[in-house]
């Protein structure tokens, strides 16, 4: 295990120019303008994780409504929430092109017309289109840059923060599954689902919160950052040296690209000038020229940022520990909502459904995983505990639990354990920190885009595996044995991949010494 950067040997760096000269920290990182960043943030989780770790209202609707089979149904939610997170990879996109904010309203505007669209459904098939695909994706629009912008306005808090953000998801979960149940009753599923689309345009609020920070801005919380620590700082650059000197994240061909534009700007602007005694079509045509060019400028930056972060000499997928940590993210989120899906029928067997009815496990998790979240975040930003070792044992103390959790046949020992699940889960408010700590806040879009990518396929395929192998064994013992044999090994990788890559660091200073 391991405390800081330089520790690993991180292939990226935050391609920052450490100063001497001491600048003025920005009032907004770590304080001001930051926090409405978390509040749009967790309004966010509330009304997107929220509203899917609520479905199972509108999945008992649908049964009724189409008559179709519980698994053919199940795949309307499953894919909501997976491809929520699936896309992140292409969302990392159009946030290099266009930027958090606008990125999340229109993600917002195209959750909100999946929410609209499925009132009208037909059939499941239909529902697989507007809500599976269209509300899916436009979740996932919104999700990403509200995790990415907590991460840039905080530097000296910022597990604390995110922990802040995402307990939306555990408030929402009760919050969207009242307010589901209480709409269904009284209007009709297709008129609940309606109202609820007219509820997500909020997320275009949300999103309009999420003010860019300026470079300028960027490069003082760079400073703050290196200034905290002098020998992570002499990583940081012995880091980006490696990298410029292998040709790759220089900022020279940037800085020739953006001086060939202003170029091109400014002789568009002498020509509308001198135009103005023209006709003023012509005035028209250029300011769209103008318009086009700088468009096409920025998708050509946005593009070329996300093409350099997965197939560039400075892919994402050279640094090995960010490698291992995608290994895991494959088995780790499968982990979590198998519980919370199989949970009901595990209680049903040991014939405990009347203490069930009075407290549900499934409850106990999501309330202790909102203060695990908190807790995990505040031990998570003392100055002498590693977020990297918090991480890791509460993977160990989760996987610990899914490996126990069959052996439980009693109500107080299913609740302890159900207990302990929902507070190591917190650790998912530490995984755009340890992101962000792998390969810097440049990359840090596309690299958190991969990691819930590969969360969302283990949630998607995660719970009919385990119900694939009910069916066989007609026991759910072996789903959880399973699941958290899976989930160790993805640990195991975390352990080793470090060590090596650390190793290896040794080795080659040895030899250049």
């Amino acid at each position: 295990m391991y405390a800081s950067r330089e520790d690993i040997g991180y292939d990226f760096g935050d391609d920052s120019k450490v100063g001497s000269k001491p600048i003025k920290p920005n009032p907004n990182i770590d304080g001001g303008w930051a926090w409405m960043i978390v509040l749009s943030s967790f309004l966010v989780h509330i009304l997107i994780m929220g509203s899917q770790m609520a479905l199972g209202i509108l999945n008992m609707e649908w049964l009724e409504e189409f008559n179709q089979s519980r698994g053919l149904t199940a795949w309307v939610s499953s894919l909501s929430m997976g491809i929520t997170l699936i896309v992140g990879p292409f969302i990392g996109l159009f946030i290099s092109m266009c930027g958090c904010r606008t990125t999340a309203i229109i993600g917002g505007i195209l959750n909100a017309l999946g929410w609209i669209l499925s009132a009208y459904a037909s059939n499941v098939h239909y529902l697989f289109l507007t809500f599976g695909v269209t509300a899916g994706i436009g979740s996932g629009m919104v999700y990403l840059p509200a995790v990415v912008m907590v991460g840039q306005y905080f530097q000296k808090r910022r597990a604390l923060a995110q922990g802040l953000s995402t307990t939306g998801t555990g408030f929402g979960a009760f919050l969207m599954t009242a307010l589901l149940k209480y709409l269904c009753m009284e209007f009709g599923w297709r008129n609940a689902m309606f109202i609820q689309g007219a509820i997500s345009l909020n997320l275009c609020v949300c999103g309009a919160l999420m003010r860019p920070l300026s470079p300028k801005d960027l490069s003082e919380k760079y400073v703050v950052k290196s200034n905290s620590a002098d020998n992570q700082a002499k990583a940081l650059s012995h880091s980006t040296e490696t990298i410029k000197s292998n040709g790759a994240l220089s900022e020279e061909p940037e800085k020739k690209e953006e001086a060939a534009n202003e170029e091109v700007f400014g002789s568009v602007q002498h020509i509308e000038i001198g135009g103005k005694s023209g006709s003023r079509r012509n005035m028209n045509g250029l300011c769209i020229l103008k318009t086009v060019s700088q468009l096409t400028v920025t998708v050509r930056k946005g593009f070329a940022l996300w093409y350099s972060s997965y197939f560039g000499a400075a892919s994402l997928f050279t640094n090995r520990v960010f490698v291992a940590f995608i290994i895991w993210a494959l088995f780790a989120y499968s982990s979590f909502v198998i519980p919370f899906i199989h949970l009901p029928e595990i209680v049903k067997q040991y014939n405990l459904s009347r203490q069930n009815n009075v407290f549900p496990l499934t409850s106990i998790i999501a309330i202790v995983h909102i203060f695990g979240k908190v807790i995990l975040g505040i031990i998570s930003d003392l100055p002498c505990i590693s977020t990297w070792n918090v991480f890791l044992m509460a993977n160990f103390t989760l996987v610990t639990c899914i490996l126990t959790l069959p052996l439980m046949q009693t109500y107080v020992g299913l609740a302890v354990v159900c207990a302990l699940i929902g507070f190591s889960s917190g650790y998912f408010s530490l995984m755009p920190v340890v992101t962000e700590d792998l390969v810097g806040t440049k990359h840090l879009a596309n690299a958190y885009g991969i990691i819930i990518c590969a969360n969302g396929i283990s949630a998607l395929f995660g719970p009919p595996f385990a119900g694939w192998i009910y069916d066989i064994t007609q026991k759910y013992d072996f789903s959880f044995y399973i699941a958290g044999l899976l989930y160790m090994v993805g640990i195991i990788f975390l352990l080793i991949q470090p060590c090596i890559q650390k190793k290896q660091g040794r080795e080659k200073s040895t030899e250049e010494a």
